[in-house]
């Protein structure tokens, strides 16, 4: 790397979610400890002509205080409204008074896997029934997957680098790692950096189900996401969002800020090989697990707990744990490892920001979550994956894997602050 990078520190100041767990990090973070599931059956809509009936989604949420009226909400998809209330929690969370700050330094990387497809469905309806005329003007807008990131900035007036990373489940990992390199780079002094989704819509369920993709397991809903579990059978849709603040540790000094870790690695690869299927043995992971641990100066052995993809994919889980054991090697079999998405369900292009989320709450307080239903184990997935309760432990460097549809891989590591 260039010296100049060397030099610049990026740390996260805030953080901000909205879950199936509960909306807001204290809420989350208490619920996920305890081991509670988000899955259930799906309310959205009447879910009996689908093979899959069950999902992880936001109950009761209430976009109001991230907007300044009803219209405004009227005229976003439900994605950007779990990004602005997510945003705006981060935001508060980090203390940072945005009349003091130059909001030309200020940047903005929200990212969506999918975008508007409730929207999508529902103006296509329209046309379909009513007809062209009858389309909404605000259809494109609603729809489009940067305008997380766009009405974000509009709002706040942040003028600074803005973009929307798009890479399916590894996107919004993507985004918080391309904030960091903004950052080092000296194009911004703080970002706010992560990813949102809404599919729990029939035209989302139809397609992944048509995929054989998510589970069948209806009949018991909070037990049906079940990462390394011999017995899973396919992963549990989520929605959500999750926001981080990234911050370059002088400007969050100078400030006074508080600082949760410092994230210092990232890596950014592709699998070449398959438009769903991981690549034989994690090979494509473990390179890019490789690369984040380079960037940060890191060996695997300083590596206390690992966020995993882990997505209860039968294939999916096996290769993530070759992954994990050629990088790690005996390393890997001493490593804290968990998946939190049988808690949350699979929160697609959101997921990869809840889990640095995740990761920052286990340094801040030594605590690893747990990954729950694991009941039976699986020969070929055998680490140590923090079975059904969560682990007091020390918690001094993490790493967290996103891995999406069309191979791509994206993995971050932080480290407690020092300095």
């Amino acid at each position: 790397m260039p010296a100049h990078w060397t030099e610049r520190r990026v740390v996260i100041t805030g953080l901000g979610i909205v879950t199936p767990l509960g909306s807001g990090m204290s809420t989350f973070w208490d619920n996920l400890l305890a081991g509670k599931c988000g899955v259930d059956r799906i309310s959205h809509f009447d879910p009996s002509a689908f093979d899959c009936q069950i999902a992880a989604e936001v109950r009761n949420f209430d976009p109001t205080p991230a907007f300044n009226s009803p219209k405004e909400i009227r005229r976003t998809d439900r994605f950007i409204q779990f990004a602005m209330v997510a945003g705006l929690e981060a935001l508060k969370d980090s203390g940072l008074d945005l009349e003091r700050e130059n909001r030309d330094e200020m940047g903005v990387f929200i990212g969506s896997g999918i975008g508007g497809l409730a929207t999508t469905s529902d103006q296509h309806q329209v046309l379909l029934e009513k007809g062209p005329g009858r389309v909404s003007p605000f259809m494109i807008p609603m729809l489009i997957l940067n305008m997380a990131s766009g009405i974000f900035s509009i709002h706040h007036k942040l003028r600074g680098p803005n973009l929307a990373t798009c890479s399916a489940c590894a996107t919004s990992a993507h985004a918080i790692g391309e904030a960091w390199r903004t950052i080092k780079m000296g194009d911004a002094s703080v970002i706010v950096a992560g990813g949102a989704e809404a599919t729990i819509v029939p035209l989302g369920i139809s397609g992944f189900c048509a995929m054989r993709a998510m589970s069948t397991h209806n009949h018991e809903p909070q037990k049906a996401s079940r990462p390394f579990d011999a017995e899973r059978d396919g992963f549990v849709m989520g929605e959500g969002a999750g926001v981080l603040i990234l911050e370059e540790l002088e400007h969050a000094k100078a400030r006074g800020a508080r600082i949760y870790c410092e994230l210092v690695g990232y890596g950014n690869t592709a699998d070449a090989s398959h438009l769903t299927a991981p690549a034989p043995e994690g090979e494509g992971a473990a390179r890019c697990i490789r690369m984040a641990l380079r960037s940060a100066g890191l060996n695997p052995s300083d590596i206390s707990y690992i966020n995993t993809h882990g997505t209860a994919t039968p294939q999916g889980d096996i290769c993530e744990t070759q992954a994990i054991k050629n990088v790690f090697g005996d390393h890997a079999r001493e490593v804290a490892i968990s998946s939190t998405k049988g808690a949350t369900g699979h929160m697609l292009g959101a997921a990869g920001a809840a889990e640095m989320a995740i990761c920052v709450k286990a340094i801040e307080a030594n605590v690893v979550p747990p990954t729950i239903n694991y009941e039976h184990p699986d020969p070929q997935c055998d680490l140590d994956y923090v079975p059904n309760h969560a682990r007091e432990m020390k918690v001094d460097a993490i790493v967290t894997n996103s891995f999406g549809f069309g191979g791509h891989n994206a993995c971050l590591v932080a480290k407690r602050f020092v300095g």
